[in-house]
């Protein structure tokens, strides 16, 4: 599948393929664990949307309910959260922060009258490749039959 930007007028720099509309997904990736499992997906050559953007954190903890909520206000279509297991964090609870501080931006999110259900969080470890390749694969289904994000439209046209 090919992609290309349509640059349009208010198009507001959605991403077009051949089969239509190509979500865009922020994905804050743990560098222990996700990110490197991302990282097992690419040399193992299997295959996942391109429309996932990688942006390596040092924990999933790290990720402050404020990058979600701007990497959404920003154009993101959906956003991903990747972190280690409960209980293999590098830094040993971080996961369980991220896990409650994501529960509670979900809250936020339908207080804002945002679409919650365009974030997502998942354990990913550093040896699950084909997990991240198959999350990618299933999320980016899911925002594109979703559609393009309803509050970048409102922003940018």
């Amino acid at each position: 599948m090919t992609s290309a930007r349509n640059h349009g007028a208010g198009d507001a720099g959605e991403i077009r393929s051949e089969g239509g509309f190509s979500p865009r997904i922020a994905a804050f990736l743990c560098k222990w664990c996700s990110y490197t499992g991302a990282d097992l997906a690419g040399t193992s050559r299997l295959q996942y949307p391109v429309s996932i953007i990688p942006i390596q954190v040092m924990c999933s903890s790290r990720v402050d309910p404020v990058f979600l909520i701007q990497a959404f206000l920003s154009g993101a279509d959906g956003v991903l959260v990747g972190g280690c297991h409960p209980g293999d964090c590098h830094y040993e609870t971080g996961n369980y922060h991220a896990r409650r501080r994501f529960a509670i931006v979900r809250e936020v999110f339908d207080s804002m009258g945002l679409e919650s259900a365009r974030l997502r969080l998942s354990w990913i470890s550093a040896s699950e490749g084909p997990k991240f390749a198959q999350v990618a694969a299933e999320y980016t289904s899911r925002i594109r039959e979703a559609g393009p994000n309803p509050t970048r439209r409102s922003l940018f046209l």
